[in-house]
């Protein structure tokens, strides 16, 4: 995934409207539910109704849809008059259902098509078009739509194809939707880039770095293993969730208190557990969180286990290190690592942009020497 800029600059290029800006990343606004570029002529929204996504196809998969003044999907360059045609085909009507057949009879190649959004998307534009008519789909079932409307005017023709596709995404069928307790995820903002929260009643169930490469499986696993759908909102874990990382990387926080629901196998919960008693600015190694937990053999165990943890930061393994201090693994990057510990031994603070970059171009320079 894309790096954002830092916080700070991006909400300053979006009051400028700062065109240089233009995809680098998107601005969302909670309020219309649409994303936009940087120079955006509309109205700016207010700051506290902002999110920044990197690509069009976070914001998509956020729940947003592509401002139709500023044309999004069209940063990096025009798109050839057909692709634009097709686009506008789908603002128009979301819940159309456009298979290779309608593609074709469009005059347009369902094989390229494919390879053209994944190049300039990441994604096929069955699955762009598949995301905005079922998230479309949902909303109105959530307000009490009758399913028989919905289904069919969302361009199915059978309750049972509904259902299917209803179930792939959200993981439930549409006739339990209006009941649904979902994994709520929002983004979070951080001085070491933006990070995907998601929770429950119970509380935050993952906290990961949006360029992690598990992110997915993460959240597969996290669906599976609470039995929710998971989908784009707010909620007050997330809040009090956002609020102390604001304090914890202003060096104010030491002891996180947001309520937690970590699901995992027994020796899982046992080392994240462990991980959580580690005080803040000291480290432990593998081999002490194997004495500690009662199996001083299994340090290649807790190794797997620190690193399938699905809430960084809050259960802190990079607390975790090699025997002797080296910082060994880290999923987030080991630049992240480092800078997190020296924030609690009391090194960094979050003005300090300049140790920052420097760090930032160590992560480009290691990535360099692996490549050569």
């Amino acid at each position: 995934m894309a790096q954002l800029p830092p916080p700070a600059v991006m909400m300053r290029a979006s009051t400028k409207r700062d065109a240089s800006f233009d995809g680098i990343f998107y601005i969302a606004v909670r309020t219309t539910g649409i994303f936009c570029r940087p120079s955006c002529p509309a109205k700016s929204p207010r700051p506290e109704n902002k999110e920044f996504y990197a690509t069009p196809r976070e914001a998509l998969f956020a729940g947003y849809r592509p401002c139709l003044r500023c044309r999004p999907l069209q940063t990096g360059g025009a798109h050839p008059e057909e692709i634009s045609r097709l686009l506008r085909s789908v603002d128009d009507n979301p819940a159309a259902r456009l298979k290779d057949g309608d593609l074709r009879r469009m005059g347009l190649s369902p094989s390229r098509l494919r390879r053209y959004f994944l190049g300039r998307f990441g994604m096929t534009f069955h699955a762009y078009a598949r995301s905005r008519r079922l998230g479309e789909a949902f909303q109105r079932i959530k307000k009490g739509a009758p399913l028989e409307d919905v289904i069919l005017g969302h361009g199915y023709e059978s309750h049972s194809g509904f259902r299917d596709a209803f179930k792939h995404l959200f993981g439930k069928p549409p006739g339990r939707a209006s009941a649904l307790e979902c994994i709520t995820t929002g983004w979070v903002e951080t001085p070491l880039g933006p990070m995907v929260a998601a929770s429950i009643k119970e509380g935050v169930c993952l906290l990961e770095f949006t360029d992690r490469r598990m992110i997915e499986a993460q959240l597969t696993t996290l669906r599976k293993r609470i039995g929710r759908p998971i989908t784009a909102g707010a909620g007050p874990h997330l809040d009090q969730l956002r609020e102390e990382l604001a304090a914890y990387f202003a060096g104010r926080l030491r002891s996180f208190k947001v309520p937690l629901h970590a699901p995992g196998t027994p020796f899982q919960e046992r080392v994240w557990r462990e991980l959580l008693r580690i005080p803040w600015g000291q480290t432990r190694s593998y081999e002490e969180i194997a004495r500690r937990i009662g199996s001083p053999q299994a340090c290649r165990a807790v190794g797997t286990a620190n690193g399938m943890n699905r809430i960084a930061i809050v259960i802190p393994c990079h607390r975790v290190v090699n025997t002797g201090g080296a910082l060994g693994g880290y999923g987030g990057g080991l630049w992240r690592k480092h800078w997190m510990l020296e924030l609690e031994r009391g090194a960094v603070h979050r003005a300090d942009e300049v140790k920052l970059r420097r760090l930032q171009q160590e992560k480009v320079d290691s990535s360099r020497n692996v490549v050569g």
